[in-house]
């Protein structure tokens, strides 16, 4: 670490702590050369996850627009804004923890699904229903029947 006093290019760490509940650490320094003290802050370097859209266009992951969209899909129904928050951190972890920088917003959209599925049923549908663009009343009874299917084959487990 270059002191910002004399430029010298070694320091020794006198104290170090967390802050910002653990998301930074503060550490208090001692510059080799002149002997002055300063202060550096210590944080995660997160790579953006870039979203692919269906027209091909590109955006960075938003967590407030999935969030959003989980919302509209809860109105009126007995979820919490904490469940709808953990579901969002656990795509976003998911996302940030794989390999891929661009991912399809197809995949996003999958793991919102399989979230709500065990959160709340409707929920699942109206979301489904938004996320899959059905085009008429078949497609929709389509996923309502294998929503079924899935739900009584989990059930017989």
């Amino acid at each position: 670490m270059k002191c910002p006093y004399c430029s010298y290019d070694e320091s020794k760490v006198i104290d170090s702590r967390p802050t910002d509940e653990g998301e930074r650490i503060r550490r208090r320094r001692e510059c080799l050369g002149c002997g002055k003290r300063f202060t550096t802050y210590e944080i995660i370097e997160t790579v953006p996850v870039v979203v692919i859209k269906r027209d091909k266009s590109r955006e960075p992951f938003d967590r407030n627009k999935l969030l959003n969209g989980l919302l509209r899909a809860c109105e009126k129904r007995p979820v919490s804004m904490d469940t709808l928050e953990k579901v969002v951190d656990d795509i976003e972890t998911t996302l940030q923890n794989s390999l891929d920088r661009e991912v399809p917003s197809s995949l996003i959209g999958t793991l919102a699904l399989e979230k709500l599925r065990d959160i709340d049923e409707v929920a699942y549908v109206r979301f489904a229903s938004v996320y899959r663009q059905f085009q008429d009343i078949h497609s929709f009874m389509e996923e309502l029947s294998r929503f079924q299917t899935e739900k009584n084959e989990r059930e017989r487990k």
